[in-house]
């Protein structure tokens, strides 16, 4: 082959790899920040089943126009991402703000967006470019229909696992102060930025649970999961105790002492178990110690009397469960599931760092420890796990980057109508180089 036609070769297949990856809307991320305790850092909603973060990202030397925002639908919250530019500012930067509803309220997010397309428009003018949707999450599916009919606007919808690591990727090696390590000794641990980034594995709690292994950008498998997850704890929650929203049964867990309903190694040993290493604190059975207090408790019929032990947390002679007991009992059991099943996967795959993700996690003080401890516990101190301060948002900042430029190529002259029939002629040039190199 001679050297023209080897470079030939290459230049096709450079283009071929442009026509099928385009490229991502690109963000000036230099000098950004997360910005704390904000006065404009308010909701601009104010009612049930919606929650703004507050912590924005501030970009300063953004200054273009982003004619875009990005949804993730999943089954118990819609994740929204939006840019607002700040005119008034001295840089004349702007921030990614985050606010999620939830998706059986979705009438709320839509009506959300379209105050920010009437702002958008007021902003850009008759002649700027429309504003459009970008939306992964399986609701991108289920409520494509209601999306665009509502918002009458183009909604691009991307696939949620790619928009995951495209996320995830961009807060792990573009926005400080984002990751961190949890303990009870050490609460919030700033992650520096490390050059050998892949592999590792992410686990996303949202109303499921899904583990991904990533080796590389765009390299990725979905290795497992379990569905014991955010949606458990709140489905569960809401029968046991009424509660409503996921921010109340977090706040019973708060208040809450799991030694009232769970049976400890502590209550079949009287103390540690030393010798395998179980102090007389860890959980033996979840929920373990409800049945043998309610059968104590239970009248006896033998010599028809009724029994009652007056023994404290007992009211009429019955066992009372305390809902902040339950709360923080079953807040343990799927964390410290999830913890186990990711220590398990990360040694099946040979994974090291592990970052934890999904709306389920919320900041929450005891969730982190308990992934944290569990990840420690199993691999006796070798793997760490990661915790991000936006952790809900991971797709929802996935897909709002990987809009690719409207028009985009020479003159306009590419877009999804020409997109095939390109790259069929690239393929037919590349067939004639080797037919050449083989002549």
């Amino acid at each position: 082959m001679s050297s023209s036609t080897s470079n030939s070769a290459v230049r096709g297949g450079r283009l071929e790899q442009a026509i099928t990856n385009p490229g991502a809307v690109k963000i000036n991320v230099k000098g950004a920040f997360i910005v704390d305790d904000d006065p404009r850092s308010k909701s601009p909603v104010r009612t049930d089943g919606v929650h703004y973060e507050g912590h924005d990202i501030r970009l300063p030397h953004h200054t273009g126009l982003v004619s875009h925002v990005a949804v993730d639908i999943g089954g118990s919250l819609a994740k929204l991402v939006y840019f607002t530019r700040e005119l008034d500012s001295v840089d004349n930067g702007g921030r990614l703000n985050f606010i999620n509803f939830e998706t059986s309220r979705i009438d709320l997010c839509i009506d959300f967006i379209k105050q920010l397309k009437e702002e958008h428009e007021k902003l850009g003018g008759p002649s700027g470019d429309a504003l459009c949707v970008m939306a992964t999450g399986g609701g991108a599916y289920k409520y494509y229909d209601k999306l665009k009919e509502a918002l009458n606007v183009d909604i691009i919808r991307e696939d949620e696992m790619e928009c995951l690591i495209t996320g995830l990727d961009f807060f792990i090696t573009e926005i400080p102060n984002e990751v961190f390590t949890y303990s009870e000794t050490e609460p919030m641990q700033f992650a520096e930025a490390r050059p050998d980034v892949y592999p590792y594995l992410l686990v996303n709690i949202g109303s499921g649970v899904s583990m991904i292994k990533v080796s590389g950008p765009k390299q990725f498998q979905r290795v497992g999961g379990t569905h014991l997850g955010g949606g458990t704890f709140w489905g569960i929650m809401s029968l046991l105790t009424g509660a409503r929203t996921f921010d109340d049964m977090l706040a019973m867990a708060d208040r809450g002492d799991n030694s009232g309903v769970d049976m400890l190694v502590g209550d079949i040993y009287g103390m540690d178990y030393s010798k395998i290493g179980l102090k007389n604190t860890a959980i033996a059975s979840t929920f373990g110690k409800v049945f043998r207090m309610k059968n104590q408790t239970e009248p006896n019929d033998v010599d028809g009397e009724s029994s009652s032990h007056g023994e404290p947390g007992q009211s009429n002679g019955a066992p009372k469960f305390h809902h902040e007991d339950m709360s923080r009992s079953l807040l343990y059991a799927i964390s410290n599931n999830i913890g186990q099943i990711a220590y398990l996967q990360s040694e099946k795959h040979q994974v090291k760092h592990i970052y934890f993700g999904g709306s389920f996690i919320r900041g929450h003080r005891q969730t982190m420890n308990t992934l944290s401890y569990a990840i420690k516990f199993w691999s006796k101190g070798e793997k760490q796990a990661y915790f991000l301060r936006h952790e809900g948002y991971i797709g929802a900042v996935g897909v709002f980057l990987r809009r690719q430029p409207a028009n985009w190529g020479r003159r306009n002259s590419i877009d999804e109508t020409t997109m095939p029939q390109v790259a069929k002629l690239v393929a037919e040039a590349q067939q004639k180089c080797d037919s050449r190199s083989q002549s």
